[in-house]
């Protein structure tokens, strides 16, 4: 067969297959009750607008374009697949909360791939609730609560100190990045300064970058390396899982199980209401163990790092932002006492701040679910198989909910109420899935935010951020630390 030839069944079994796959789409489209919307071209969909959107300064705008045309629900054709998007905060809600297990995660598949089967993303129903249970527990237990306390501070100090002395400008986004990863990987493995943990944070931060990448496995690509970064880490975690699995057999035989010091022993600590053979296995907890580092590398730092930035072009806020804080450490110089968790959790301003900074933000933009049956949301038909993304940036930048909504405003919050848990407001996610993490995510930025502007003040570099993939500056926040005279 002639070149001639090759090409025209090319051609055929193109057209073949786009006019199979126009089909499947408008099958899909005419169920009754699909929300309207428009789904693109044939294979991209509307791909390369939600990437644009995704480069401008305003990433919602492909979510708004579509709420206008179509409503709060609407269904649209992007990263490969047919998907409805909902930027209603009460159908977000029936999404999250998931009752019957309808829906479970769907993520794009290089993140599938670098989080492998045993994966909390992935996890659904009763496994899921049972790790969930046991990390948030761990979490909120009042000795941890004192002892991750004075880590924190002691980090954060240090950190600070060490920025004075520096000839080049200080990258806020890469150094708080030494101070949340070191943190959780106490928190989790109990691992301290050193080589352990020199190598723990090279080889996640190679492991990390393949997330969003093409899912492409072949030697030398993004997702290659990123999975053999992985096999590294995992080596090293299980070896730590089992050496402690060990100690804790021999200690039991002893007679005692000790207080359960991180998320390892905790884990590993859970029989599955007292039968054996229903222990976590140690692949899942090693594997578990990596991705809840993710929050140390990426979500907490860029937290800390963006409220610097918003802070630095308010200065309104930044003032009485110092004025309650030196109000706290007056006190605790007056009394001697240490602080305490509840201190900087208590300071109202400062949660204020931080909440502001994670309306805006919006470093968890979605979440992605899909549908196993057909299920119907306020009169909106989400059909069997496909996604549902549930926007928490579409809400969070709503105008009908947040007045002036890319204004830095933290006072709106003295009206608003904390509303963690508000559909209105969901950084952290939300129902089964709500980050067990939050309340040290936020002890993490509230001693982050005290100490820096206490005891120093800054001049910042021209800088912006970058809305795609993940949420970035792009210069990685440039700042000069400055000590502030007799309060150090």
């Amino acid at each position: 067969m002639g070149m001639m030839e090759w090409s025209w069944v090319l051609l055929m079994g193109l057209v073949m297959g786009l006019f199979w796959y126009k089909k499947k789409m408008d099958r899909m489209e005419n169920k009754k009750g699909v929300p309207k919307g428009n789904l693109g071209w044939p294979l991209i969909g509307e791909t390369l607008d939600f990437i644009a959107s995704g480069y401008s300064s305003r990433p919602v705008s492909f979510m708004d374009k579509r709420k206008f045309l179509y409503g709060e629900v609407f269904k649209t054709h992007i990263l490969g697949t047919p998907i409805i998007v909902s930027t209603d905060p009460e159908v977000n809600k029936v999404v999250l909360q998931n009752q019957g297990n309808i829906f479970f995660p769907a993520y794009p598949k290089s993140i599938r791939e670098l989080l492998g089967d045993h994966s909390i993303l992935q996890m659904n129903g009763s496994l899921h609730r049972r790790v969930h249970a046991l990390i948030g527990g761990f979490l909120r237990s009042p000795q941890f609560k004192a002892r991750i306390t004075r880590d924190i501070e002691n980090l954060v100090k240090f950190t600070l100190a060490s920025w004075q002395g520096m000839i080049n400008p200080v990258l806020v986004q890469e150094e708080t990045k030494k101070i949340t990863f070191q943190i959780l990987v106490k928190v989790l493995l109990s691992v301290g300064p050193g080589e352990d943990l020199n190598f723990l944070k090279r080889e996640f931060e190679e492991f990390i970058k393949g997330l969003i990448c093409l899912p492409i496995k072949l030697p030398g690509t993004r997702l290659h390396k990123s999975l053999k970064a992985k096999e590294r880490l995992l080596k090293m975690v299980r070896k730590i899982v089992e050496e402690r699995k060990l100690a804790m057999e021999t200690s039991e035989g002893d007679g005692g199980k000790g207080v359960a010091n991180d998320a390892v022993d905790v884990l590993l600590r859970d029989n599955g209401e007292a039968n054996e053979k229903q222990s976590l296995t140690l692949d899942l907890i090693s594997g578990n163990i990596i991705e809840m580092m993710i929050p140390g590398e990426e979500t907490v730092p860029t937290a800390m790092t963006l409220a610097v930035y918003f802070l630095t072009h308010c200065p309104t806020a930044l003032n009485q932002l110092k004025e309650e804080n030196m109000k706290l450490k007056m006190e605790k110089m007056d009394s001697g006492e240490d602080y305490s968790w509840t201190d900087y959790m208590s300071s109202p301003f400062t949660q204020n701040v931080i909440s502001e900074t994670l309306r805006l933000a919006n470093i968890i933009n979605a979440v992605w679910r899909k549908a196993q049956r057909d299920i119907e949301i306020k009169g909106n038909l989400i059909p069997k198989g496909w996604c549902v993304l549930a926007s928490f940036t579409s809400v969070h930048m709503d105008d009908q909910i947040y007045q002036n909504p890319y204004h830095f405003d933290p006072w709106r919050w003295e009206k608003l109420g904390a509303a963690v848990n508000n559909n209105n407001f969901t950084p952290f996610g939300g129902g089964q899935r709500l980050c067990p993490g939050l309340e040290l995510s936020r002890l993490e930025i509230s001693i982050f935010l005290h100490h820096l502007v206490t005891s120093y003040q800054w001049v910042a570099q021209e800088d912006n951020i970058v809305y795609f993939p993940t949420v970035k500056m792009k210069r990685k926040m440039p700042i000069t630390v400055t000590p502030v005279c007799n309060h150090q």
